[in-house]
């Protein structure tokens, strides 16, 4: 956690001009990005002059030991008290909140008469753009999660089922140093492959099967994502074929278009056109890609609807898909850390067909 105090600087520059004495984070994400505390319970006030981190008693000795430079509070009862006791002894009267909070606790909060204020992307904005250290984890993440997939993939074969699969890539992830699993695996073939967040099951896989296979791993609480999918040998393949370089081409080019200055939206057309031209645009209906850190979806995100600048270090996935009912599926998913000019791809993966 060499940067929480340039990172703390940085926070503070932003809510300038805010209206705001103090501000809380609650977001455990948020929490550990600023002070490199690992436990799932915690908040920060942030003033002026004073840096708070609360956690409950079970998290004490872990506090001590991983939260530097910051005022340890241990909490006792309810959250929403221990703040509004807070803010009275500190004499805060105007409290920037983060818009994640829930309702009920926005509802707690509101009725000690203080000025709230909701504040979106104050932290978020910060983490978008990873630094040297994040940068070298996720590639570990990375790593980790290819070297898993490369034992698995000889067991990749014609009447193992979905669920084998999964598990075993699981056991390897865990094996490879992963301490968690970001996300179910998918592993999802034939019919199965068509929808992109598809539930594994017991099915084989059979002759002519697509087999879309998404899975991440981790290091150090950063996380990595990724998509492969390979084709069955059978009789009818030729438009599983298309429907792949199809896909392949759009990634491709959506790796391409990346730079430092360019929004967000125009990395996502650039997939989405080639997927239009190949006559498949009805069948791509998620966007293009997304960040990825401490949280497999964060900033920036790669769509349609959003006109998010790019900038040197955001680190995201590229991962055009196809999905044709009755077909199957095809998703090629990467990870790209923006460079000077250009993206570097972090996945190293054969990107080609593969049929087995």
């Amino acid at each position: 956690m060499g940067n929480g105090n340039k990172r703390l600087t940085e926070i503070r520059e932003s809510l300038k001009g805010k209206g705001v004495d103090g501000f809380l984070v609650t977001d455990v994400n948020n929490v550990r990005y600023l002070t490199g505390f690992t436990g799932s319970s915690g908040f920060l006030l942030i003033t002026k002059t004073k840096d708070i981190f609360a956690t409950d008693f079970r998290y004490k000795e872990q506090a001590e030991t991983e939260v530097r430079g910051w005022d340890i509070l241990i909490e006792k009862g309810e959250r929403t008290t221990t703040v509004s006791r807070l803010l009275t002894s500190l004499g805060i009267d105007r409290l920037g909140f983060e818009s994640s909070v829930s309702y009920e606790f926005f509802r707690k909060l509101s009725i000690g008469g203080f000025k709230l204020r909701a504040l979106k992307n104050i932290v978020e904005r910060l983490r978008a753009i990873k630094d040297h250290w994040e940068v070298n984890l996720i590639r570990e993440a990375v790593r980790r999660a290819e070297s898993a997939f490369i034992e698995v993939r000889p067991h990749i074969k014609a009447g193992v089922k979905e669920k084998e699969i999964a598990l075993r890539l699981e056991e390897r992830l865990k094996k490879m140093g992963c301490n968690r699993i970001p996300f179910d695996i998918i592993v999802a073939s034939g019919v199965n492959s068509s929808m992109p967040h598809a539930k594994t099951t017991e099915k084989r896989l059979n002759a002519g099967d697509l087999v879309v296979i998404d899975w991440g791993g981790e290091a150090g609480g950063y996380f990595s994502d990724m998509t492969r999918t390979l084709l069955m040998k059978g009789a009818n393949i030729a438009r599983k074929k298309e429907i792949y370089q199809a896909v392949l081409e759009a990634n491709k080019k959506a790796v391409s278009a990346i730079s430092p200055g360019i929004e967000s939206k125009k990395i996502d057309n650039s997939a989405r056109d080639i997927i239009k031209k190949a006559g498949y645009s009805e069948f791509f209906g998620h966007g293009t890609g997304h960040g990825i850190g401490l949280a497999v979806h964060e900033s920036p995100h790669i769509t349609w609807t959003k006109k998010e600048t790019i900038r040197e270090n955001m680190i995201f996935t590229v991962e055009p898909g196809v999905y044709v009912p009755g077909v199957g599926g095809v998703r090629i998913e990467d990870m790209v850390v923006v460079g000077k000019k250009k993206a570097d791809l972090l996945t190293t993966l054969p990107r080609e067909l593969e049929i087995i």
